[in-house]
């Protein structure tokens, strides 16, 4: 039995929709996102810039003083509120000065962070 030429016509270009294209694609990553916005302090309490030296000077002696990685906590208490305040540097070789400060109650209840801190000002 021989084939005819025109017979293998078929079934070439069915082999030949399986090859894909002879030419290569170049990869293209994705588009470059634009870099995220410096997040701003959502808070607005008068502790916020000033340095670890400053709060120190307003409330005296810390009760914790926990430094890890670039940040450092400061916390205050009193009979009536506990008061947080966090350092970081604003930038590479700047001095850290504080960009967030929580407040509670002694059973853990949110305080407003003002108050709080003019009760345990000296």
């Amino acid at each position: 039995m021989t084939l005819r030429p025109l017979a293998l016509l078929p079934l070439a270009a069915l082999l030949a929709g399986c090859a894909g294209s002879a030419i290569p694609q170049v990869y293209r990553p994705p588009a470059a996102t634009a870099p995220p916005v410096a997040a701003q302090p959502v808070q607005h309490n008068r502790l916020l810039g000033n340095s670890a030296d400053a709060v120190g000077r307003m409330f005296g002696k810390p009760r914790l003083d926990v430094s890890e990685g670039g940040g450092r906590k400061l916390q205050f208490a009193g009979s009536s509120c506990i008061l947080d305040v966090y350092f970081y540097a604003p930038r590479t070789g700047a001095q850290a000065v504080a960009t967030h400060a929580d407040a509670r109650t002694p059973d853990g209840r949110n305080a407003e962070v003002d108050s709080c801190a003019e009760t345990l000002r000296r």
